[in-house]
């Protein structure tokens, strides 16, 4: 017979823990390049950071009360994160594509608009910072921060499905 102690530390919250440190300094670094790197985000790198702004504290609430929340909800909880994750994987490839003349970008971001702007309509932007979608700012070892971005989002469902499939296989055989 198996005894089943509460799982306080182990591979399955070891492993949400671990996408939550990546994604944090992940999107600490983020910012660190806007304010302190001076690397304005184009529209594309601002919806790069949703999943971030929104996965990570739910994944918070999974890391640091991972006793108290009941099993059913810790998983659901970390399978959401995984979906945020997913689809933010999907727009970083999406923008690293863009950069690099895969992809078409949106209009609104890559200058591929065919309406015509007069320069009076241009005269209040003097403090404006516009960044096109399609220009990398940054690149190293051939990979954009959207590449890098898609990588580590990646990384980050890889960990998550590790954890739900754990925390699933654990419950099943419970």
């Amino acid at each position: 017979m198996t005894l089943h102690s509460p799982q306080t530390v182990g591979p399955n919250r070891n492993r949400a823990n671990a996408a939550f440190t990546i994604g944090l300094f992940t999107i600490l670094g983020a910012l660190s390049f806007q304010y302190i790197g001076g690397l304005y985000p184009c529209e594309l790198c601002l919806t790069q950071r949703w999943p971030y702004y929104i996965g990570l504290p739910l994944l918070a609430v999974v890391v640091f009360a991972w006793e108290r929340v009941p099993e059913p909800v810790r998983i659901a909880l970390t399978a959401i994160v995984g979906a945020l994750f997913v689809w933010g994987t999907y727009v970083a490839v999406y923008h690293a594509g863009v950069e690099y003349g895969v992809f078409e970008g949106p209009q609104t971001c890559t200058g591929t608009g065919d309406a015509a702007v007069s320069l009076d309509s241009l005269g209040d932007m003097s403090g404006a910072q516009i960044v096109p979608c399609d220009a990398v700012q940054f690149e190293l070892f051939g990979v954009s921060l959207a590449g890098f971005n898609a990588i580590i989002s990646a990384v980050i469902v890889i960990l998550l499905t590790m954890s739900i499939w754990g925390q699933v296989s654990r419950r099943r055989a419970a």
